[in-house]
């Protein structure tokens, strides 16, 4: 499941356009989540009942995001603070709504104020859902390692799901988190970036025990195309082939290919940029026929 970007409480910013888009959830594929922040339990409430009459299946609400332009606002992770605004928050957004709430939170506010589990069971008692717990507080930003110790600790004491999220970057460190922690599912960000198919990586060998190779560099310039065509189509020419560079420079960043990705950066056309990828794998299989 893919939960979408977050969607700002506020209503004074539902007209702007990147709002709007993350408003609009037809063609998605279901089950369709959407996150929401704010600090306000009242707008927080109208926007996840405003989601829901456009197509939500699930409300998400986010209390995990360390980002100082959200936690300036009192949103995010910065709620974490105020155990009575939390209640508040997740109270009248459950009741606002006839779908699953969900809520995403860190273990704390820093190292010396750990609350998770505290947040926890006001979520449990106000009818969320489900957890899910990213290893750090938001002092550590994304910073350090994640520790797993308070979402086990969570995981034992709460009935409803918790997920665990932090550093789970390969088929082995999903199997160990899962382990670790007793977690009912896990969270995957950064390490999906430039590697979509960690997903599958991730079903094959928790169901077998056994890793997957690779991918083929043929299928990776495919999913790429496909990728980038996609951004061009949603976002436009002009946004989407902004976008489109770090996505680029995200799946290409294990080859450290400096020229290309200067080269992709500056590429204004969206024809230019599946041109520039077509090239990048189709030149070095020309220099192998070559060579044989």
């Amino acid at each position: 499941m893919a939960v979408s970007e977050m969607v700002i409480a506020d209503p004074s910013f539902w007209n702007t356009r990147k709002s709007k888009m993350r408003l609009d959830h037809r063609g998605e594929n279901g089950p369709i989540s959407v996150q929401i922040a704010g600090g306000d339990a009242n707008m927080l409430a109208t926007s996840a009942a405003l989601n829901e009459a456009q197509g939500a299946q699930i409300i998400d609400i986010n209390m995990g995001c360390p980002a100082k332009k959200v936690c300036n606002k009192a949103a995010g992770s910065a709620l974490m603070k105020d155990e009575a605004l939390v209640e508040e928050i997740v109270t009248k957004v459950v009741k606002a709504v006839s779908i699953p709430v969900t809520l995403k939170i860190r273990t704390g506010w820093d190292r010396d104020n750990k609350n998770a589990l505290n947040i926890g069971l006001i979520a449990q008692n106000a009818g969320i859902s489900a957890l899910a717990v990213h290893g750090r507080t938001r002092a550590c930003a994304f910073q350090g390692h994640a520790e797993y110790d308070t979402i086990r600790a969570l995981k034992q004491t709460l009935d409803i799901p918790v997920l665990a999220n932090g550093d789970i970057d390969s088929p082995l460190k999903a199997r160990q988190v899962l382990d670790q922690t007793g977690a009912d599912g896990l969270l995957i960000g950064r390490a999906a970036q430039g590697r979509p198919w960690i997903f599958r990586e991730i079903n094959h060998y928790l169901n077998t025990g056994h890793l997957l190779p690779a991918p083929e560099a043929q299928e990776v310039r495919s999913i790429m195309l496909e990728h980038v065509g996609n951004l061009h189509a949603f976002y436009g020419d002009v946004m989407g082939v902004r976008i489109a560079r770090k996505h680029v420079g995200w799946y290409l960043k294990a080859q450290d290919d400096k020229p290309f990705r200067k080269l992709f950066n500056a590429l204004e056309d969206s024809r230019a940029q599946l041109d520039a990828i077509e090239h990048y794998f189709d030149t070095p299989r020309k220099k192998e026929e070559k060579a044989a």
